[in-house]
């Protein structure tokens, strides 16, 4: 590391904070010469979406705050480190086609002639340089911030430009082929998706039986997990894997349904698991339905059918009771048959996806740190 600098940050970047905008000028759809607003919500615990997005007229004055593809984000607002969650200084990069507006407690990072914006995104999305800003933070115990000034005076090491460019070109190599996976995922997903609705929902016959979700499955509730020690197995709360632990709690196929918090994140399982007292698990009680089950569920907006008041809940009442008309064995084995290929592609980009999540995960601090080295020409 002899040509590597310590340096304060702000000989490196600069800082964008983003404009209060008046939630009075919001619009809930977006219409002609509006963008979205990226809020906190919106670059939390990933890469920056559009989920539940809000939209604001666009002129000439709003330049300032346009984002576009590649441009890197930092929460200034989250939640203290020990929440694990939607942490304070948590970055993201913005790989959306489509421009939007930087709503206020968002930053954007703006590289200097002699960083590599890439590097930066790295370098901060590194658990060191994370964990050490996250803890410079102020405010109250439900909320954490920190400042343009925090993220300017940070003493971090820097190496060449060059160097830099060699190192997030690494990083970027890995996360590019993660994106890959995951796009190919949504691409097969949509397959089976379409696929059930023409052959269950827009060409069902009417002589398919009445019966009700129950006729197919019974639900069970899941456990807690706290006293599990830790293991291989995956361990499923109502936002995916939260752990991994030594024992199961079923190992068959199943559908997993959320019974408290985001109710609409129905999760399909063919492997061993644990699942959390938040979460139904279910049983089949027919061969071939498991894919039927979980497409039959998903398209239900299970949000909508919420029975809890401060926290969104579904009971095993709602979800028995729920109709649908039940084809033959046969038919059930059709489309077990078409859609299974699918469902394998997408089991294995899964693991290819946790595999090359673990690399970059390794390799980013090593390499931040000049443990390891990047050969340069």
């Amino acid at each position: 590391m002899d040509n590597w600098k310590e340096e304060i940050s702000s000989e490196y970047i600069d800082l964008i904070s983003g404009f209060a905008f008046k939630s009075k000028n919001f619009h809930s759809e977006q219409i002609e010469g509006t963008l979205p607003v990226i809020k906190i919500k919106n670059v939390a615990n990933g890469d920056v979406n559009f989920d539940s997005v809000v939209y604001h007229s666009y002129d000439e004055s709003l330049i300032k705050y346009e984002l576009g593809k590649g441009d890197v984000l930092i929460a200034m607002t989250g939640n203290h480190p020990q929440a694990k969650s939607q942490v304070v200084g948590d970055v993201s990069k913005y790989k959306l086609d489509s421009k939007s507006l930087l709503n206020q407690r968002v930053g954007k990072i703006v590289a200097k002639e002699n960083a590599d914006l890439d590097f930066i995104y790295y370098l901060f999305k590194n658990k060191e340089t994370h964990n050490y800003l996250a803890n410079q933070s102020s405010g109250s115990a439900n909320q954490a911030n920190i400042s343009k000034k925090n993220i300017l005076s940070l003493d971090l090491n820097f190496p060449p430009l060059p160097e830099q460019k060699a190192i997030a070109e690494v990083l970027s190599s890995i996360d590019d082929k993660i994106d890959l996976l995951h796009r190919q995922n949504k691409t097969l997903e949509a397959m089976a998706e379409t696929l059930f609705r023409q052959w269950f929902v827009e060409e069902a016959d009417e002589s398919w039986e009445d019966g009700t979700l129950s006729d197919l499955i019974e639900v069970k509730y899941g456990k807690d997990h706290k006293k599990l020690l830790e293991g291989e197995v995956p361990v499923y709360g109502s936002g995916g894997i939260m752990r991994y632990a030594e024992k199961a709690l079923y190992e068959k196929e199943s559908v997993l349904i959320p019974r408290k918090g985001s109710l609409n994140n129905v999760i399909y399982i063919n492997e061993t698991f644990w699942t959390v007292d938040t979460m139904f698990y279910s049983i089949m009680k027919k061969p071939n339905i498991a894919k039927f089950i979980f497409q039959f569920v998903k398209k239900i907006d299970l949000a909508a059918m919420n029975v809890g008041s401060a926290v969104p809940s579904m009971t095993t009442k709602v979800l028995n009771s729920m109709p649908l008309l039940i084809p033959s064995d046969d038919f059930f084995e059709n489309f077990e048959n078409a859609v299974t290929p699918w469902y394998d592609k997408m089991a294995f980009n899964t693991n290819q996806i946790q595999t090359l999540t673990n690399l970059r995960d390794t390799l980013l601090p090593k390499l931040m740190s000049g443990e390891v080295r990047i050969k340069m020409n």
